[in-house]
């Protein structure tokens, strides 16, 4: 593909008012509400360090760390002895029963998170661990632990081996971000990163019951990045999220990060630049942009690149340090939306410090495609107070949820245009680290926001892992 094209332009740095792109909403809608039902323990000595600023068994771009499935929920961690173990429950009981699954986490990387899935053709639980630019680690259940699960126990005996490849499909010796999706026809797909930080594609392999299918990369490293201050020609995208809504289509929000340094304004920055967005409409073989032109192939040469055309969605260049890998949802109606943060404009035009800048000044703002097709993009009024990444949820009305660190959570309603937020639960008494995760599909299944966070500890010190569970509006 040829050109780039800045789609956001106009968006950029802006501020929305109420009355643009609104969502479609009924006056007797109830607004977004938090009440907390239940705070249950898994884990009172999980395995605690900081890396990269973040914990291993609480990252965002854990895809899923809760995953709840006909009746079930189910979490996986580490322990503070390093084994990998899942746990489950029945919905709304506050004792979970856990399993090891044979293996323990290498080295102290917070990247090497746990990632479920559900083969839903088969009924399988799956997981991939414990990588970062190198190996990973894969167990599967047997068939049909999922669909039966007051039927079949919980025990090691239900999970094979530890595998260094997918049933044999060898991926790559640079793997990084293994995120599950299922597909609407039952099928499993995981997405994840080949290469490195800054140097690095996006990749898709596909589990049909019987077997893995690489299905290959579908972003390019190459071309070249021209900021203000200079150029980049490498780089990888790290995505908000994957996902598909309930007609079946593909979303993807994005941003770029430059391997060259020389693109931002002072190197203690973050070379993140620009909100991206592509869809797939045919299980991820090819990607879309924004207007609906084809701009890549999965497994083929054309992939898409940072010169394609009509790709942003909002235009930020790398002074800003914008976030990598926040939050996306699509909502009833298939628009997707995304969190993104950074540091606007009116605190400075020039980072030199990321996590502190972030952390003084940071703010986080919905990137969402409006009923009427142009980007919106509004900031929530709430301070960061953290370098760390916040989560995105909609409920069944279409209102929105910034659960931000610390376990704090804000809401705005659909029919404010998602303009009118304000703090729905302040964390307080939980003593979170930061970032947390949430099950994606519990809200569908019984309207309950479960959040997992890990209790502030020291250096190496073992802490509690929980799960905070709230009712959303009925």
């Amino acid at each position: 593909m040829k050109r780039r094209t800045l789609l956001g332009a106009a968006l950029a740095g802006a501020v929305v008012t109420p009355a643009l792109g609104a969502a479609t909403a009924r006056a007797a809608d109830p607004g977004p509400s938090v009440t907390q039902t239940g705070n249950t323990l898994l884990d009172s000595q999980a395995i605690y360090f900081v890396s990269y600023d973040g914990l291993v068994n609480n990252n965002s771009f854990q895809k899923n760390a809760l995953l709840t499935y006909k009746g079930y929920q189910y979490a996986v961690w580490y322990t503070a002895d390093r084994n990998a173990v899942v746990g489950r429950r029945v919905l709304g009981s506050g004792t979970w029963s856990t399993v090891k699954v044979g293996h323990t986490l290498r080295y102290n990387d917070s990247h090497n998170v746990i990632s479920m899935g559900v083969s839903k053709v088969d009924g399988r639980l799956h997981l991939n661990m414990d990588s970062h630019s190198d190996g990973f680690t894969y167990v599967k259940s047997v068939a049909g632990l999922m669909d039966d699960p007051a039927g079949l126990s919980w025990t090691t005996s239900r999970f094979g081996a530890p595998q260094s490849t997918l049933d044999g499909l060898a991926l790559t010796s640079q793997f990084t971000y293994p995120q599950f999706v299922s597909t609407p026809d039952g099928k499993l797909q995981l997405s994840y990163r080949v290469g490195i930080s800054g140097n690095g594609r996006n990749a898709l392999a596909e589990y049909d019951g019987t077997s893995w299918t690489n299905l290959g990369e579908w972003t390019s490293s190459t071309g070249t990045y021209t900021s203000e201050h200079g150029s980049s020609t490498a780089r990888n995208m790290y995505l908000h999220g994957i996902d598909y809504d309930r007609n079946g289509r593909l979303h993807a929000l994005f941003t770029w990060r430059e391997q060259s340094n020389s693109v931002m304004c002072n190197s203690g920055g973050i070379t993140n630049h620009d909100t991206g967005y592509v869809y797939s409409d045919d299980r991820g073989r090819t990607w879309r942009n924004n207007a609906g032109t084809v701009v890549g192939t999965t497994g083929g040469s054309d992939r898409v690149s940072v010169t394609d055309a009509g790709l942003v969605v909002d235009a930020l260049n790398p002074d800003h340090s914008l976030m990598n890998q926040e939050s996306q949802w699509t909502d009833s109606a298939g628009r997707p939306h995304a969190i993104i943060s950074y540091v606007p404009g009116r605190f400075g035009q020039c980072t030199t410090n990321y996590v502190a800048n972030r952390t003084a000044n940071g703010r986080a703002f919905l990137v969402r495609k409006s009923a009427s097709g142009p980007w919106v993009k509004t900031e929530i009024p709430v301070p960061l107070n953290s370098s760390q990444r916040t989560k995105l949820v909609m409920d069944k009305y279409n209102n929105a949820y910034a659960i931000f660190p610390f376990g704090r959570i804000a809401g705005a309603t659909a029919a404010s245009g998602h303009t009118d937020w304000k703090i729905l639960f302040d964390g307080s008494g939980l003593n979170a680290f930061g970032e947390v995760v949430f099950d994606e599909s519990r809200i569908a299944q019984d309207n309950v926001l479960s959040v997992m966070y890990q209790v502030k500890s020291s250096g190496t010190t073992p802490s509690a892992l929980r799960v905070i569970d709230f009712a959303l509006p009925a």
